[in-house]
């Protein structure tokens, strides 16, 4: 065969020939050529064809409407780069079907990668006001559009039977909710401790049934409060109690397949002595309920504490902060989402790189004002070590934000009345807000 052929002179029937295509540059069997890619090469990918002489620097190709004639060995080479993008590991070349499940798997792949989005509910402390026991809290987060519902009070369940927890779940379940659990102090020598559930091993019993027949993963519970910062031996005394509790009843939790999740609660730890809480207790199946608010009550920077503890945590209730200077030291006041000074798009990120599998629930309590002493004499009695590490960071967080009024019925309103709309309105807005933010799976 010469190296140039004239367009009339068909090729004899049978010649082994090969189409170069845009898709399959390598195929030998068929001489089809491809809408895109009229281009038919001799079979010999990069061979000369007949007895020509070309040398290496060209190749004979044909085309439909034009002579035979020379591309230069660039083109080549691209075609050359093209199938070896449609080459198995070991060299050899994929047909067109075995490219497209190739393709297909690496798709999958890729999608499977990709991060979900954080899971977005509410804590049931946030409309404390309606009073809504468990079946009404489930459908009000349903109205909300949210996938994941906190119930951290036992009292919201009407009972604690078996048929009313399936009850529960089957309504939850309908709606698509994901039900979260918890409840109050299991150190038993936390001033607030309480005995409406028995002793803390019958109530981390109960709270661990409650868990497994509602499918949550997690107990939420706290040790105290600030108060217990003055108690003797102080926070730490407290938090040594709660570590030999949660050891000697470890079974109780982990044979039912449940963590344990400790909130740093109203001004009892700060985020670091909840980390060594957690370290002492186990990480294996203790962890932490992240509370944003209650950092500025332990002289924090909600995004360090977050910092400190997300690395722990399982569950979250979550609330903006307004904070300011005031007369005896600084003054917070929590917010709903985005109406306080936390940077909620750096805050998520962070959040969702370290514990993405843990929902964040809202808790808006918002309302009133706290003042946190600092200036005043006695105040540091509850931090025998002095200034908590990040405190720098939070004299900087409180002196960013401005003074903010307490919530006030307007007069001849019903109080009871002004509350539930007010705290409706908090979370409401605070749900609207996070899925700007893209949380929340429906």
């Amino acid at each position: 065969m010469s190296a140039a052929v004239s367009p009339s002179r068909k090729m004899k029937r049978g010649a082994m020939t090969d189409c170069a295509t845009s898709v399959q540059p390598w195929r030998s069997q068929e001489s089809v050529p491809s809408k895109s890619n009229t281009t038919c090469v001799a079979r010999g990918r990069g061979t000369k064809l007949g007895s020509s002489s070309m040398g290496d620097d060209s190749v004979a190709v044909g085309t439909g409407d034009s002579e035979m004639g020379f591309r230069k060995k660039s083109n080549h080479a691209r075609n050359r780069l093209a199938s070896r993008a449609r080459l198995f590991p070991n060299g050899r070349p994929m047909n067109r079907r075995q490219f497209i499940a190739a393709s297909a798997t690496a798709t999958i792949t890729a999608l499977a990668k990709t991060p979900k989005p954080l899971r977005l509910g509410l804590d049931n402390f946030a409309v404390r006001a309606m009073g809504w026991k468990a079946d009404e809290l489930v459908d009000y987060t349903a109205t909300l559009k949210c996938d994941s519902l906190f119930i951290t009070d036992l009292f919201a369940f009407e009972s604690f039977t078996p048929r009313y927890l399936r009850e529960v779940k089957r309504h939850a379940d309908d709606k698509g909710i994901q039900l979260y659990v918890g409840s109050w102090s299991l150190c038993p020598t936390s001033v607030t401790f309480k005995k409406d559930w028995g002793t803390a091993a019958e109530h981390l019993a109960l709270g661990v049934r409650i868990c497994k027949a509602l499918g949550s993963p997690v107990f939420r519970v706290v040790l105290g409060s600030r108060k217990d910062r003055l108690t003797a031996g102080g926070i730490e005394a407290r938090i040594d109690d709660m570590v030999k509790f949660l050891k000697a009843n470890k079974s109780r939790a982990t044979d039912a397949g449940i963590k344990i999740a400790v909130e740093n609660h109203a001004g009892d730890m700060h985020s670091l002595e909840l980390v060594r809480l957690v370290e002492a207790a186990g990480k294996d199946w203790v962890g932490v309920n992240l509370d944003s608010g209650n950092a500025v009550w332990t002289l924090e920077d909600p995004m360090e504490n977050l910092k400190n503890l997300a690395p722990y945590t399982l569950t979250s209730s979550l609330r903006d902060t307004m904070a300011w200077p005031s007369a005896n030291g600084f003054t917070a006041a929590w917010r709903a989402m985005g109406e306080g000074l936390v940077d909620w798009k750096k805050y998520f990120s962070h959040f969702g790189k370290v514990c993405p599998d843990a929902p964040v629930c809202i808790e808006t309590i918002s309302g009133f004002n706290h003042e946190m002493k600092v200036d005043a004499d006695g105040f540091w009695k509850a931090w025998p070590r002095g200034k908590p590490k990040g405190y720098a960071q939070f004299e900087a967080f409180a002196k960013r934000g401005k003074a903010v009024a307490a919530f006030k019925p307007a007069a001849g309103v019903d109080r009871k009345k002004a509350q539930q709309v007010f705290q409706k309105g908090d979370i409401e807005r605070s749900i609207r807000f996070c899925r700007k933010l893209g949380l929340g799976r429906i």
